[in-house]
């Protein structure tokens, strides 16, 4: 007989990122996240939940939460003795992301049909958050299926499940380096990179831009970063040789409103915002060196 365990299920109504809101939680009790619609949904084991955990969940949210914003809806439910794989596969479903299709692994190859000329990723949401489901994602997937042509080495900061890395591969780049400062959201990546089949062309590290050697014989071609807008700016003077060495930056994570602040930021250390996407709100960025961008600013 099935031993069904009782869960918690927290629902937040917030623009908050349901990975970037487990990154700052670092609690490794929380066994799966989604968010659709703006609605984060995350899942505690009834015996590893209590109160503490509920306040820890609103000071989090108080610190990520753009500002002004108003106060999240943050809803507690506790779900009933279940079969927990049925209800979180009819939770998640598969997506569509241009030519990208974001599979998880309990939707059969049936369910989702690839169309010529499609790829497909294999990703469950888990405690390594970035299944293609957040706009921030989605902003950078699409861009990369323009970006990519063939040969690129590319460089994914705070790769969190990986998705970008994985999805720069399977449009042609050569090779790509994620890394993360959150040693589970690795090991989440490197499971996600087996399931996928990919092989050396793939190196996924614990660590942060400060840990990278600046010197390299071949500079990456392209820079990848879904960050808040904090960790780019704390970053920010790291991006400068890497510009000077003619690295493309494709940024997200950013709130429209903070766009001239970014600017300004990457303007200090040598970069220059040659495109701009937007969707719900968010936006990704296009930085290159001045001199990428003659005839096309």
């Amino acid at each position: 007989m099935q031993d069904w365990q009782d869960w918690i299920e927290v629902r937040i109504e917030s623009p908050v990122d349901a990975g970037e809101l487990l990154g700052a939680l670092d609690d490794p009790a929380v066994t799966g996240a989604w968010q659709e619609e703006g609605v984060s949904h995350l899942y505690w084991p009834s015996d590893r939940w209590n109160p503490d955990i509920l306040l820890s969940v609103k000071q989090v949210l108080a610190k990520l939460a753009p500002q002004p914003a108003a106060e999240p809806v943050v809803m507690v439910d506790r779900l009933p003795a279940q079969d927990w794989n049925a209800r979180w596969a009819k939770s998640v479903k598969p997506i569509r992301i241009g030519r990208v299709v974001v599979r998880p692994t309990w939707a059969s190859a049936e369910e989702v049909r690839l169309q010529p000329g499609e790829i497909e990723l294999l990703l469950d949401p888990k405690q390594a958050f970035g299944t293609g489901h957040h706009a921030t994602t989605r902003l950078l997937i699409e861009w990369l299926e323009d970006l990519i042509h063939g040969g690129e080495r590319v460089l994914d900061l705070g790769t969190g499940s990986g998705i970008l890395a994985m999805v720069a591969l399977r449009l042609g780049a050569a090779s790509a380096l994620g890394i993360d400062y959150d040693p589970v959201a690795i090991d989440c990546a490197i499971g996600y990179a087996e399931v996928n089949g990919f092989g050396p062309e793939l190196d996924l590290r614990v660590a942060t831009v400060q840990d990278l050697p600046q010197t390299r014989d071949r500079p990456f071609d392209l820079i990848l970063a879904n960050l808040d807008r904090k960790t780019l700016l704390d970053s920010m003077e790291w991006f400068r040789a890497p510009l000077q060495r003619g690295a493309r930056l494709l940024l997200s994570g950013i709130l429209a409103e903070d766009r001239a602040d970014m600017a300004a930021a990457f303007d200090l250390v040598g970069g220059i915002v040659r495109a701009q996407r937007e969707c719900e709100g968010w936006l990704a960025l296009e930085v290159v060196a001045p001199e990428s961008c003659e005839g096309h600013c």
